[in-house]
């Protein structure tokens, strides 16, 4: 007993005790900001790869399809920035779009959450993850949410590995024809009530994919999505937190 508790004072703890004031890192880009300076707005449409970036009532950024490559930031300094905020999901697609002026944390509508969320899934929720033609980023991003730094189990939220056992659905990748049906078969044998969760980019929107032949995305058409996670990849910080708004609203 005594070697493991010299081990634990040398190492630290090595959990993040609170994941809501946690900072992220590095180089991470978080929420971007659009600032109310003039600039060549259509040059900075024109530089986005996934034609995130619009004019409309000001210019807007949509972060369902923005990859966070920083080029627009690195074009356009003075006109956008992205903050260190990981706290960018949020319940519904309007809630994505960041606009010029506004800087304020990603809005999320507690109403639209629904009633058997609030009453089953509170304090445990299980989830199965379908990586529909993903890149392996944001799937990498999942599995290090629940490694011994971020800890997503201590908080009732498990990934497991059969459909039938699960309360929800994750989605990751922009959803190729070739996982189209695997994806629905899934969806199925999820019992209800059930959740349907969409991380990164590629799944919100299509990203750099959005548009191509070799993608079915019906699939959202004819089913309601409750929390989008947007980030290329989105960070485990990001995925905990968005969860646990959608779990846990009061």
């Amino acid at each position: 007993m005594i070697p493991e508790i010299k081990i634990m004072i040398h190492q630290g703890k090595q959990f993040i005790p609170n994941v809501f004031t946690a900072q992220v890192p590095g180089i991470f880009r978080g929420r971007p900001v659009i600032s109310t300076e003039k600039t060549d707005t259509e040059q900075l449409i024109r530089c986005c790869p996934t034609g995130a970036i619009s004019e409309n009532q000001g210019v807007c950024l949509d972060m369902g399809k923005c990859l966070f490559c920083g080029e627009c930031a690195d074009r356009f300094p003075e006109k956008i920035k992205f903050t260190k905020d990981s706290k960018l999901g949020t319940n519904f697609r309007e809630g994505l779009i960041i606009r010029e002026g506004i800087d304020r944390p990603v809005q999320f509508d507690k109403s639209l959450i629904r009633e058997e969320i609030r009453g089953l899934f509170k304090r445990s929720l299980k989830l199965r993850q379908v990586s529909a033609g993903g890149d392996n980023s944001c799937e990498w991003e999942l599995n290090a949410s629940n490694n011994v730094q971020f800890d997503i189990s201590r908080f009732g939220i498990e990934f497991t590995a059969s459909p039938r056992h699960a309360d929800g659905v994750v989605i990751t990748g922009p959803i190729s024809r070739n996982m189209a049906m695997a994806l629905q078969s899934t969806w199925d044998a999820v019992p209800k009530p059930k959740v349907l969760i969409l991380a990164g980019t590629d799944a919100i929107s299509g990203g750099l994919f959005a548009g191509s032949n070799g993608l079915d995305r019906s699939f959202l058409d004819h089913n309601r999505v409750d929390l989008y996670i947007p980030g290329n990849p989105t960070h485990p910080l990001n995925i905990i937190n968005s969860i646990l708004r959608l779990m846990r609203p009061d």
